[in-house]
């Protein structure tokens, strides 16, 4: 088995009193693409500056392809620019008064490459973004999603073994973002190359990831397939998080007597049959995916309740539906073609398997 590209063991960073980053541990597999997903504030950008060698840790360790390049134990910190990684920011961090060319050209130049192996670099990443026809023009020229490209070609055309991205495609409009998360997972793959991305978008997260690590207070909440940590939360902060997610508060009773379910008592005098183990007898809190749930009866449903619309709002792909119900209020998400005027009663109903006990 290939051993992992990057290594973070018992990671600690602190600024003075504040740990914003507290006993991190995770790896990541050659050609991976991982994603730190969470609020401000999780330490996820932390995290990545101090696996880049921006940040100094406070204690634990970080090895990129097998190699120590931060231990507190061993008093090493290999400096950033010999870590042999490269970085998307935020902020594209490209030169103005540079041409595109000159911009991607840069890296390549202070490493001493000579001019004809540059051209060929330059030449090669820019066709990879489909900027080759802009190569002469001042980047100051170019629009937000054009730099974005050139920041991308710029950090790839040194070929790191190492690609970290710092919320790169949270200064672009929603469309241009959704097309350049796409362009970003093709060449990913194409490359095959090992990337570590930051992100507070969690549609964008789960979009691009191969896994999934949740963050949140400096700890990690939860590590996952973007199906896992959708279909499979651990946590009330991962659930209520990532996707829309409606929290059920209650008490398992026990079992159903039907296919391995449980009796979940919820508030409101309902009783839902959800899915579950003898472990989960002391959990009280069940998250249900607001696209997981039906208006009107679904055939051979065990969970079905009546309800009251209370409140519709269009969304263009989605109707969003506020549902009375005698837990409270429940969201609701259905197609745009499922229309059901307000005030008027349903039959809510889901399927045991998307009741999961936290």
């Amino acid at each position: 088995m290939n051993r992992p590209r990057i290594e973070v063991a018992d990671l600690v960073v602190r600024y003075g009193d504040v740990t914003a980053v507290d006993n991190v541990s995770f790896d990541i597999a050659p050609g991976e693409m991982v994603t730190l997903l969470g609020p401000s504030g999780c330490g996820k950008t932390t995290t990545l500056r101090a696996v880049a060698g921006l940040e100094t840790p406070s204690s634990g360790a970080i090895r990129l392809n097998g190699e120590t390049v931060y231990s507190a134990t061993e008093r090493r910190a290999v400096p950033a620019e010999k870590r042999g990684v490269s970085m998307v920011f935020q902020s594209y961090a490209i030169w103005p008064h540079m041409t595109v060319f000159e911009n991607v050209a840069y890296g390549l130049r202070v490493r001493k490459l000579p001019q004809a192996e540059v051209r060929q670099n330059v030449q090669r990443v820019l066709g990879m973004v489909q900027m080759q026809d802009f190569a002469d023009r001042p980047a100051s020229k170019l629009s937000g999603g054009q730099q974005q490209r050139v920041a991308v070609a710029r950090a790839i055309a040194f070929s790191p073994s190492v690609l970290l991205f710092d919320e790169p495609l949270s200064n672009l409009d929603a469309k241009l973002r959704a097309e350049m998360r796409v362009e970003l997972r093709e060449l990913q793959r194409r490359l095959d190359i090992t990337s570590l991305y930051v992100t507070h978008d969690q549609e964008e997260a789960l979009a691009i990831s191969d896994r999934v690590i949740v963050m949140n207070g400096g700890r990690i909440e939860q590590i996952g397939t973007p199906e896992d940590i959708y279909n499979r939360p651990r946590t009330r902060f991962a659930a209520d998080f990532v996707g829309s997610a409606n929290l059920i508060a209650g008490k398992v009773r026990g079992p159903s007597g039907t296919d391995g379910t449980l009796i979940f008592d919820a508030e409101g005098g309902m009783q839902l049959e959800v899915i579950g183990s003898d472990a989960s007898r002391d959990q009280r809190t069940v998250a249900l995916r607001s696209s997981y749930i039906h208006l009107g009866p679904m055939p051979d449903s065990h969970n079905a309740v009546t309800g009251r619309i209370h409140r519709r709002m269009f969304h263009g792909d989605f109707i969003q539906y506020v549902v009375d119900w005698p837990a409270g209020q429940l969201i609701v998400r259905r197609p745009p073609t499922e229309l059901f005027d307000e005030g008027s009663e349903v039959t809510v109903s889901f399927a045991p398997e998307h009741c999961v006990l936290l």
